[in-house]
């Protein structure tokens, strides 16, 4: 995979990161937007990532979206940094 698509992956999944925060950024509407990101958010993520990597870390987005409390961790950062470093072989 070239860098250009490793550094598009990485600013869309620090901006889907930043959406899944907004629950912690704006008062009041943090349980009903995840009650709507926590599925959408499932399926973007096996969509930017195919197979295993995509299905695994799916569900743990969708647990850390659905779980009050959970929406600080940057679960598509993270995926795209074990893909990254898994290419790699590091």
């Amino acid at each position: 995979m070239s860098r250009k698509i490793n550094l598009t992956k990485l600013m869309l999944s620090l901006f889907f990161d930043a959406i899944g925060m907004v629950s912690f950024v704006i008062p009041g509407i943090g349980e009903f937007s995840d009650v709507i990101w926590a599925p959408l958010s499932y399926w973007i993520m096996t969509k930017m990532y195919p197979g295993k990597t995509g299905q695994v870390s799916g569900v743990i987005n969708f647990i850390e979206e659905a779980v009050p409390g959970l929406d600080f961790v940057p679960t598509f950062t993270l995926t795209w940094l074990y893909e990254t470093l898994k290419e790699k072989k590091l």
